[in-house]
């Protein structure tokens, strides 16, 4: 008893190859993400250069304040003068300093909003290409088929 049953894996075949893939496609997305990774990476660490710039200073700055509060005085007096004009000086000290901090994470901030518009448009054309390049295909494996 013989049946007719059409092969079907034999089909799904024929379909998959009249439909080709490009993977240029891919590959220039994983380059694009590449590059925007090490664009981020460098963002990051520029700003963890720079705060350990501004830690070591401010550090430096402190400690050189204390040498000069630690120094024996005559007059007990002259003790809580020494401890008040620190305790100024670091406070001026602290503010400027955090004011670098938030400079350092304002630059962060922008340099990533800009590398992310960026991206997105470069993801955006690319995408918008990849499309445009399956529609071709598609049509054109669409009219061979029709063809046969």
């Amino acid at each position: 008893m013989a049946t007719n049953t059409p092969d079907i894996t034999a089909m799904m075949k024929d379909m998959m190859g009249a439909f080709p893939v490009d993977t240029s496609a891919m590959q220039a997305s994983f380059k694009t993400t590449a590059t925007l990774n090490e664009k981020l990476s460098g963002v990051a660490l520029n700003a963890v250069e720079k705060s350990t710039e501004i830690s070591s200073t401010w550090t430096k700055d402190t400690v050189a304040k204390l040498q000069e509060m630690s120094k024996a005085k005559a007059e007990p007096a002259d003790y809580a003068k020494a401890m008040t004009d620190f305790a100024t000086a670091y406070s001026e000290s602290a503010a400027e300093h955090m004011a670098q901090f938030a400079e350092v994470a304002k630059k962060v901030q922008t340099d990533t909003i800009e590398l992310m518009m960026a991206a997105g448009k470069d993801m955006t054309d690319e995408a918008t290409a990849a499309m445009s390049k399956a529609g071709e295909d598609v049509k054109a494996a669409t009219k061979k088929a029709a063809a046969k």
